[in-house]
């Protein structure tokens, strides 16, 4: 029951009806590694596993995530599934429309092109211009901004010596009179 009430609480910081870049979801994913290894897995099926390990840097679009190792899974749609560890990976997109981004931190990332969702695990964080939540897991849905945050009490896992998910939402601006 408390975690249904601080995700609804939480939603009111990214309560705006903007959604990360759409323009991003049809350009070209970008992959910059010092190694990387790509395996065709089912040539009949279009499958294929890409491993880039060493200051990877995947860019689409205004979206960036940046890490030690990403391992991307592509099927035969042409959907992508990367996943992103290191000792902070990071996130960020542009809003939609707006002159403002999305960033993310933690230990790793898992970023689903198809359901245009990023889950962020271990230590998480997320920002939003001043406002910011933080936890143990943090699942964002890039399409309708919305998030769910999860303490590591709730996910019962040890990752960090608060087991609470934190919430800092900043005033907004009074109009001039």
């Amino acid at each position: 029951m408390k975690i249904l009430f601080v995700i609804g609480f939480a939603s009111l910081f990214f309560i705006q009806p903007a959604a990360a870049e759409r323009a991003d979801r049809e350009k070209p994913i970008h992959l910059e590694a010092d190694h990387a290894t790509v395996e065709d897995v089912n040539r009949k099926e279009g499958s294929r596993i890409s491993t880039f390990t060493g200051n990877v840097v995947l860019t689409q679009g205004t979206m960036r995530i940046l890490a030690n190792k990403v391992v991307m899974k592509e099927d035969m749609q042409g959907f992508r599934h990367a996943t992103a560890t290191g000792d902070l990976v990071s996130f960020r997109q542009k809003r939609d429309r707006m002159n403002e981004y999305v960033e993310g931190w933690s230990e790793r990332a898992e970023y689903d092109s198809k359901a245009d969702k990023i889950e962020l695990f271990r230590q998480a964080r997320l920002k939003r211009g001043s406002d910011e939540v933080q936890g143990d897991y943090i699942s964002y849905d890039m399409n309708t901004e919305f998030f769910k945050v999860v303490g590591s009490k709730e996910r019962g896992v040890e990752s960090g010596p608060d087991k609470r998910v934190r919430i800092t939402i900043q005033p907004k601006n009074k109009p001039e009179e």
